[in-house]
């Protein structure tokens, strides 16, 4: 507990106080703040709020991790294979079932780089480091907001595709809902929003289950696929059914007669099995400590299940000779599930079980992007790329703004394609490959600049990972341009010019609110004040106002109405004699033609023109409790109040008053320094001789627990000092360090221990100096 010597600064901070009577710091003990409806439904349908505190509860381990994280590179291995299989066997027919694996092998290359990419990448940035982070601190804003552009594309068509393969899924086992495909996909999305809404733990309980299950079922799959295999036993697609494919006619040569182009293509289409490998890089903060750590093993682990769930069910296709259906089911998957597991009772139960895991998994390998984008939403949004609302954590601890965003746009876009998986892959994985070349490459520039040990090593390995995935990136552009890519190609420069407006705002903002900062705290200030009140009505809310008027020491208070119509202002007029309002001067305004804005500002220059007054406008605000009161009476005070504000010298002061109260919060004084009473409650914690605040007297050496609510920078007589009210159960008192601007560590929230002499300052008991030590937000 560090200590600080409370000699002569204790001195030199107590002059610089009032000296007085020892009091007790207020507490508010019941102030019912009345809850909009909304607020009651989301605490209904979410839950009760997480304070900042329960962050650290709400991280997770390495098993729910892989589960939300990871769900959609899983999931990629259900329809990978059969992407690649769409481009091979219109191509060169049976010939496909050949080409498939040596095309796999190819992505697990590219899979095996891009891991190893995203390592550094952790290592690095052990916060959060995806492809964003990494081009702002190595390249600047510009490629950081291609990368955020790209991987913003990649997170909505991981949503939209795997939806669409989840519900085609379904549609496998369940022909009959084959006509709902669409409506099942939309009902999807806000199911996985609305659990991702609820919290990340919350998401990791639902979803952890069914993405295990998933795993397990298709590794049994693959095992007993592989031993019918070795022992002959397993069956294959003889021909070609109605609504497969057309078939190709195989040719001769190393690639049996597709060309290099064919080839491409397919590759590029089983590189959408890598979209989502980022998410773990952009999440890593959701981990439990140690974070990067963490986050590196299920990175890996991940990669592992994926490298072999694909290779093992694209050898499965080469050899069933399962064919993918124009349609979209029976899926690829499912009709290898059927070869393997026969048509036994035990086989039937065994099929259908892996085609109702394989549609769960397909569904929440949307939760990636659930879980992925509103981190990278909240850098952007940080960097002024995005609305501020994006930064901010919502009811339970999660960006809710962003997965709302995400769970609109991808609807929007499910309803705009019919949920067609071969109308949405055709604009996917171009996003993702982008992020992890700039991500690649923008750590070979870190590696470069930084040169940590075998950095030599590292950097060959991100080259190596951005090299390949540019690679991929362009054939996608080229294989897949006429088929929809076009669109990526040009939405993205579309976002980065949309983000580009967003930071011109936001910096502008900052420097029309920063420019002139200094003239401005020494500018000398008008010698006259004039206090102008506008009434529209004599009731409460004009009292108030005109109340609150006659503490601000102005030279002059006048009463202002405008007058449409004239009936109306002499009866208000009448009320104002007969209310004894008289001695505040009342002046009718003409404005016929009701142009109060114009009319407001009018007057107010009016009274600025000497050119030495500081002008107040007070103006009622009537707060009506129901959404009926905003839209059954007059509301213009804001907009009276924006016109003015435009005026040198002019502050417009909105006096609030509800129309129907509250009742007020009472207000129970405790005095911190009366002694200790033998019937007064137990201390809080006994341990070490921790005392009630409640207890404490002056000149009482003690020890107190609690939590700091106020953090205060203060200057006594020229003394820099920092102030904290440490608050328990039974009251508060400040901790005072006089001659420091900032004590290290210290933050509002926290919980805190301190010992020393309590004092009186300022009416308050303190201690000067104490010793402190900073403890778990969970400590008693």
């Amino acid at each position: 507990m560090p200590e600080e010597d409370s000699g002569s600064a204790h001195g030199r901070f107590q002059r610089g106080f009032e000296v007085r009577s020892p009091r007790a710091l207020p507490r508010l003990e019941s102030f019912n703040v009345p809850e909009k409806l909304s607020y009651r439904i989301k605490n209904r349908l979410l839950g009760p709020p997480l304070v900042t505190e329960d962050l650290d509860d709400q991280r997770i381990g390495k098993p729910t991790a892989l589960a939300i994280l990871s769900s959609d590179v899983m999931s990629s291995s259900a329809y990978a294979t059969e992407a690649m299989l769409g481009v091979l066997v219109p191509a060169v027919g049976l010939a496909a079932f050949s080409l498939v694996v040596p095309v796999s092998l190819l992505v697990l290359v590219v899979l095996i780089f891009v891991t190893a990419s995203y390592l550094e990448v952790i290592k690095a940035y052990p916060k959060a480091g995806g492809a964003y982070v990494v081009a702002r601190d190595t390249f600047g804003s510009g490629l950081a907001r291609v990368a955020a552009a790209s991987l913003f594309v990649d997170y909505i068509l991981t949503v939209a595709v795997s939806i669409s393969a989840g519900a085609d899924a379904l549609a496998s086992a369940v022909p009959a809902l084959t006509p709902y495909v669409t409506m099942i996909t939309v009902v999807f999305v806000l199911g996985i929003a609305y659990g991702n809404l609820r919290g990340i733990r919350e998401a990791g309980k639902t979803f952890a289950v069914p993405t295990y299950l998933f795993i397990g079922s298709m590794f049994l799959m693959i095992g007993v696929g592989v031993a019918r295999g070795i022992f002959g036993h397993l069956p294959v697609y003889t021909h070609f059914g109605a609504g497969v494919y057309p078939a190709g006619t195989a040719g001769v040569g190393l690639l049996l007669g597709a060309s290099v182009f064919i080839f491409l293509k397919a590759f590029a289409s089983g590189g959408t099995a890598l979209t989502g490998t980022e998410a773990i890089s952009n999440g890593v903060s959701v981990f439990q400590n140690p974070q990067p750590r963490n986050a590196r093993i299920t990175l890996v682990v991940m990669s592992i299940i994926l490298g072999t769930l694909l290779l093992g069910v694209s050898g499965l296709a080469a050899v069933t000779h399962a064919t993918p259906y124009l349609s979209g089911d029976p899926t690829v998957l499912s009709q290898i599930a059927r070869a393997v597991f026969g048509d036994s009772p035990l086989g039937r139960v065994l099929y259908f079980a892996l085609d109702i895991f394989t549609m769960g998994i397909l569904t929440l390998a949307a939760n990636t992007s659930f879980a992925g984008l509103p981190f990278l939403a909240s850098f952007a949004a940080s960097d002024g790329f995005l609305p501020k609302s994006f930064t901010v954590r919502g009811h339970r601890l999660v960006y809710s703004s962003a997965i709302v965003a995400l769970a609109v746009v991808s609807v929007v876009l499910l309803v705009a394609t019919n949920s067609n998986v071969y109308t949405l892959i055709s604009l996917y994985a171009i996003g993702v490959f982008t992020g992890f070349t700039i991500a690649g490459a923008g750590m070979v520039k870190h590696h470069l600049i930084e040169r940590e040990k075998n950095w030599r090593r590292r950097a060959l390995i991100n080259g190596a990972s951005a090299v390949l995935s540019a690679a991929v990136d362009i054939t996608f552009i080229v294989t897949k341009f006429t088929a929809g890519a076009w669109t990526i190609v040009v939405i993205v420069p579309l976002l980065v010019i949309v983000f580009t407006r967003f930071k011109r705002s936001h910096d502008s903002e900052v420097k029309a609110l920063t420019d002139g900062l200094e003239a401005i705290e020494g500018e000398v200030l008008p010698r006259k004040h004039k206090v102008l009140i506008l009434v529209d009505e004599v009731d409460v809310a004009t009292v108030t106002a005109l109340n609150y008027s006659r503490i601000l020491g102005a030279d002059s208070v006048t009463a202002l109405h405008f007058v449409i119509d004239e009936k109306h202002a002499e009866a208000l007029a009448q009320q104002w004699e007969a209310g004894g309002l008289g001695r505040t001067p009342l002046e009718l305004l003409d404005c016929q033609d009701r142009r109060l804005r114009r009319a407001a500002g009018q007057v107010v220059m009016d009274a600025l023109s000497d050119g030495d007054s500081q002008v107040s406008v007070l103006i009622p605000h009537r707060i009506y409790p129901r959404f009926s009161g905003s839209i059954l009476h007059d509301q213009t005070s804001g907009s009276l109040a924006e016109v003015i504000a435009q005026l040198p010298h002019a502050t417009p002061i909105l006096i609030p008053h509800r129309v129907k109260p509250q009742p007020l919060p009472k207000v129970s004084p405790r005095a911190v320094s009366e002694p200790f009473d033998e019937a007064s409650p137990e201390p809080l914690d006994s341990r070490d001789g921790v005392v009630p605040i409640a207890h404490l007297h002056v000149r009482q050496r003690a020890h107190v627990l609690g939590r700091v609510s106020v953090i205060r920078l203060s200057s006594y007589h020229g003394t820099t000092s920092t102030a904290a009210r440490l608050e328990d159960a039974t009251g508060g008192l400040m901790l005072v360090f006089p001659g420091r601007s900032a004590i290290p560590g210290l933050s509002s929230g926290m919980n805190v221990s301190a010992e020393g002499t309590v004092v009186e300052v300022d009416g308050h008991l303190a201690m000067i100096n104490p010793l402190y030590e900073f403890l778990p937000l969970n400590a008693k």
